[in-house]
């Protein structure tokens, strides 16, 4: 039985890390055009607030003005349940993410995470895979060739591109012998960051996620310049802003991912949060997002840096590159094991 502290606890942190995803996807749309100015030598939002912070506000109010259209050839249900398929999953997936060191309040131990379940990381992976059937949904639903073509694409791109995720996931498994985040991350705290430990699977880790979430230099699956704008091609107004929204939100829950996986997560080298208390814990969450700005910026940095890949060139990446390289690092990470053990 969940007594009333902790159910308004978990209510707490639900909300917290609601707001906080909402949040940070407005950041980082504003920082997205921002940093896009900078590299191209250029403003970019400066008219709307205080030198163009209200901006996202702005665009939240044009999704809502604008008149939603559903193309007469649409199969109406699934054209209209494809941006949920998206959007849930990407907004359950930061649950089991701790985004901070666990704080004592009136005596009992909080963690400042949603939901510590035994198989979190494949709860991650599950629902990063529920994703696809919403991307796949978009473009068949449409009843056009250039969404559905998009919708073949995601879903070939994502499949593919998940295998290598897994099996880089898989080292770090071995190595710390827990499938949930918390029990890698004190882990890494016992024996320093797996960065330095699991290089070949960070490395696949890094490039998969941009796969995944659909970023430069992997967007086939939208490609404009192709298909117009792929499996999304049809949506408009607020359908179109869930597509949006869930592709940052996606962005910030695999930083966040990375962080846990490969970077010690919340923790300070050299630091026992615990002895510092309070101060400790403002510390770990002022860590944990540090180190996920610092990759959500690497995002913006490479979409607005690498020019896109020819298809056949991603499929080459993804089966004949990054999946044998993962298996040699299975091998390599049990053999090593093997020998220590």
């Amino acid at each position: 039985m969940i007594d009333m502290f902790e159910l308004l606890a978990i209510i707490i942190k639900v909300l917290v890390v609601f707001a906080g995803t909402l949040v940070g996807i407005m950041i980082m749309t504003l920082a997205e055009r921002r940093v896009a100015g900078f590299i191209q030598y250029r403003l970019g939002p400066n008219r709307v607030g205080f030198g163009g912070m209200l901006q996202p506000i702005a665009d939240g109010l044009k999704f809502f003005s604008k008149e939603d259209v559903i193309p007469g050839q649409a199969n109406r249900p699934l054209f209209l349940l494809a941006p949920l398929a998206v959007m849930i999953p990407a907004l359950m997936t930061f649950a089991v993410i701790p985004f901070g060191a666990p704080m004592e309040i009136a005596g009992r131990v909080v963690k400042l995470q949603v939901a510590d379940i035994n198989i979190g990381l494949l709860y991650i992976l599950a629902l990063t895979s529920i994703g696809v059937y919403g991307l796949v949904l978009a473009g068949w639903s449409a009843g056009s060739k250039y969404p559905q073509l998009g919708g073949l694409r995601s879903s070939a791109q994502l499949i593919s591109y998940e295998l290598a995720m897994g099996l880089a996931i898989i080292g770090v498994i071995m190595i710390s012998g827990g499938l949930t985040l918390n029990q890698i991350i004190a882990y890494q705290q016992e024996t320093g960051w797996n960065i330095w430990k699991q290089p070949i699977a960070a490395f696949i880790f890094l490039i998969t996620i941009y796969a995944e979430t659909n970023r430069l230099p992997f967007d086939l699956t939208e490609a404009e310049q192709e298909l117009v704008g792929g499996y999304h091609t049809e949506y408009s107004a607020f359908k179109f802003a869930m597509f949006f929204l869930s592709e940052y939100a996606n962005m910030i829950t695999a930083a966040a991912f990375m962080v846990c996986l490969f970077f010690g997560g919340w923790d300070v080298p050299f630091i026992d949060e615990a002895a510092l208390g309070g101060w400790g814990v403002l510390l770990s969450v002022a860590s944990f997002l540090g180190k996920t700005a610092f990759f959500l910026f690497l995002y913006i940095l490479v979409r607005w840096t690498l020019p896109r890949f020819r298809y056949d060139q991603l499929m080459r990446l993804g089966w004949k590159f990054l999946l044998p390289l993962a298996l040699l690092n299975v091998f390599l990470t049990g053999l090593v094991l093997a020998v220590k053990g």
